[in-house]
């Protein structure tokens, strides 16, 4: 298909479809503003080995769209009373809004998990925090 992959075109980058391939990927970031050309788009693949969490954090102005390829995470935020767990399996789909303090957790033993992430941004945002809490009020738009 003409247009489609990564090599073949000496164009301008944000004149075609981008198609990178897995092994092409530049650390986790498949489609950032570095590898193709993106203004307002971020996509990686993440993987967190057995009986891992990530720090508490947040994702700036930046919505974050998630979705479970394999295993079996855990996604925690806090709804102002007290922290909420929640349970995902392959296929699940997540939105993380802007600014909301969270964490994913692998509490398995023995299998990974990836996750595909897409966020507002062109690049990965992630701002680290010591504890999570509930925003305060609507955030703009």
């Amino acid at each position: 298909m003409v247009g489609v992959g990564s090599t073949g075109s000496t164009g301008p980058l944000n004149n075609r479809v981008h198609h990178v391939r897995a092994d092409e990927l530049d650390g986790y970031a498949a489609i950032s503003g570095g590898t193709v050309g993106s203004k307002r788009l971020w996509m990686g693949l993440v993987e967190n080995p057995p009986l891992s969490a990530t720090d508490n954090h947040h994702h700036g102005a930046s919505e974050a769209g998630i979705y479970v390829v394999s295993g079996h995470p855990v996604f925690v935020y806090h709804d102002g009373t007290k922290e909420v767990r929640v349970a995902a399996d392959p296929g699940d789909f997540f939105l993380v809004p802007p600014f909301v303090p969270h964490r994913e957790e692998n509490p398995s033993p023995d299998e990974p998990v990836v996750v595909v992430i897409a966020r507002t941004t062109q690049e990965p945002i992630k701002v680290s925090v010591p504890d999570l809490y509930q925003l305060s009020g609507e955030m703009e738009e």
